[in-house]
């Protein structure tokens, strides 16, 4: 199993302003304690914010920063080794052709005009090759079995097809969809839209067969889910008030194994698979080691 972002900041005043404090790194009671250190240090205050991020298969960490517009490649010593420029980056994700796949026009300010682009992530100099245009906030991607990459917008999953276009007979109804994770083939995604902090599943084969697996609350505090990675069985959902979430798939139970800082996105590090790689809104890289 494998496995936003402005407008989280008008949500997060809202949060500091009804008293409610973003938790410092702990579990939930009851919960497996899970360890957290930092992999890569913050940098400037909100110009660095990680939004997304992705190992490839040299070992490379590849890291959105959306403020920058810019994406960024550092070495498995922490050394950054190559900067890319994208329009408000999202997630990052290596394809069955060895490409790079980035989102990018993951703000408000974008409009319609993300999309996808690729580029070759072993090149010194990589150069970004778009792919398709026309979406609205593309945040979170995953490559399906299929070959095909899937892609969460503001208005919903959409499926570019091995060709390139998008693919009109195919799309996930999910208001302001975020992540998106494909296990086999299911679809698994976080959203915000109906109500927040929404995880769903959709078959890959019927994605009009779409129904939610767990809404995620804490102390009666809605919380804002981000980007979601599938490990070990389990889903792990990342959240604005800094809860790492683990929530089992089949029956939705959910439990909050990290309290940290406010969390964007997640990876898998091929070179450390008993970790996750989780990208922050303060720009810090964290290396998290779920509990047993």
């Amino acid at each position: 199993m494998k496995f936003r972002t402005a407008v989280r900041l008008p949500l997060l005043a809202a949060v500091l302003a009804a008293g409610v404090a973003v938790p410092a790194a702990h579990a939930a009671p009851g919960c497996p304690q899970a360890r957290v250190e930092v992999a890569v240090p913050a940098g400037v205050p909100v110009l660095d914010w990680s939004e997304n991020l992705t190992v490839d298969a040299d070992g490379n960490l590849w890291v959105s920063r959306l403020w920058r517009q810019q994406l960024q490649r550092y070495d498995a010593a922490g050394a950054l080794t190559a900067t890319v420029p994208v329009e408000y980056p999202g997630a990052p994700r290596l394809g069955p052709d060895g490409l790079l796949y980035v989102v990018f026009g993951d703000a408000p300010i974008a409009g319609d005009r993300g999309g996808v682009l690729r580029l070759d992530p072993a090149a010194a100099v990589p150069v970004p090759e778009v792919v398709v245009t026309g979406l609205t906030m593309p945040n979170g991607a995953d490559f399906g079995p299929d070959g095909q990459l899937y892609v969460a917008t503001a208005t919903g999953v959409v499926r570019l097809r091995t060709d390139g276009p998008i693919d009109p007979g195919w799309s996930i109804d999910a208001p302001a969809a975020n992540g998106i994770a494909i296990d086999g083939d299911t679809a698994y995604l976080t959203s915000n839209g109906d109500a927040l902090g929404r995880i769903s599943r959709a078959p890959l084969a019927d994605p009009a067969a779409h129904t939610v697996v767990a809404d995620l609350t804490d102390a009666g505090l809605p919380d804002y889910v981000d980007d979601l990675l599938g490990y070990d069985g389990a889903l792990y959902a990342a959240t604005l008030t800094g809860r790492l979430v683990r929530v089992d798939p089949a029956t939705g139970a959910s439990c909050a194994v990290l309290g940290t800082e406010p969390l964007t996105a997640l990876a898998a590090d091929p070179a450390r698979p008993s970790t996750l790689l989780a990208s922050t809104e303060g720009g810090s890289i964290l290396r998290i080691t779920p509990g047993e």
